[in-house]
């Protein structure tokens, strides 16, 4: 749908509403407000506000460029450029996965870790563990690691944008950490079996951060024992029906096992304490 200058908001929220609900997009509604918002340089409740104001041409064209993207099911956060993700925001492009609620729980499960823990993100990503971590426990020492250098130029943007002193480090999983000792490991590693059934949105994100062989195991299998070898507290993401699996390497590491659950009820968490 072309956009001509003069449709309101109202309408042109109906329009977007209607292709988007046509596309297969899982909250179209939603989506509209944030992309025509983001076209207009305005806010969700100044849409609202104010719905029979008229857009621009280059309004319109904006947000039908948007609307155009979506449509192909880019993710949104990508459209914008930003992602909230606990109480931070994060600037966030095809490079990194879209940080998602789920990855929340890992944040969780390590607040509370004993003052001036050494905790080391493993797979940092956009930084949205580590930094939603530091942002909340400014008490710990937190390092961050990734294999994607261009994953590590975002998180260094946001850490600089949040002011947050998060030290980051580019290699394979924990190669890159000195020898000193760690109190925690965190990881939301690749654990998408690859030919597993997804999202079309997951199309535009980065194939190694998500994929990661047949069942989707194979980082976890090197990542779990050791971790639990390095820290006495450990925290991985799984996925769907994985946590029996990776709570059972850590038991074989010696390790006592609490498995937590995302607000889905999926055990999402796996917890290894030593």
């Amino acid at each position: 749908m072309e956009f001509a200058a003069g449709p309101s908001v109202r309408m042109s929220l109906a329009i977007a509403t209607a292709e988007l609900r046509d596309a297969g997009c899982d909250t179209p509604r939603l989506d509209a407000e944030l992309l025509l918002a983001d076209a207009l340089g305005a806010t969700r409740t100044q849409l609202h506000l104010a719905p029979e104001r008229e857009l621009t041409l280059a309004e319109s064209d904006r947000f039908a460029e948007l609307l155009r993207r979506r449509r192909a099911r880019e993710p949104v956060a990508y459209l914008l450029g930003m992602r909230a993700f606990r109480h931070i925001e994060l600037a966030v492009d095809p490079r990194v996965l879209v940080p998602r609620p789920e990855t929340e729980l890992l944040v969780e499960v390590a607040l509370g870790l004993p003052r001036g823990a050494r905790v080391a993100d493993v797979g940092t990503g956009s930084g949205a563990v580590a930094l939603a971590l530091k942002h909340e426990r400014p008490d710990l020492e937190v390092i961050a690691t990734d294999a994607s250098e261009d994953a590590l130029a975002i998180a260094r943007a946001n850490a600089r944008a949040l002011r947050l002193d998060v030290t980051f480090a580019h290699g394979d999983l924990l190669a890159p950490l000195d020898r000193d000792p760690l109190d925690a490991v965190l990881s939301n590693p690749p654990y998408v079996a690859d030919r597993a059934e997804l999202p079309p949105e997951l199309a535009h994100e980065p194939g190694p951060a998500l994929f990661a062989g047949p069942d989707g195991l194979d980082v976890l299998r090197r990542l779990v024992p050791a971790a639990a070898a390095r820290a006495p507290f450990v925290a991985f993401e799984v996925g769907a029906g994985q946590a029996g699996a990776v709570g059972e390497l850590l038991r074989r590491a010696g390790m006592r096992v609490e498995l937590h659950s995302d607000l889905a009820g999926i055990e999402r968490v796996v917890v290894g304490r030593r």
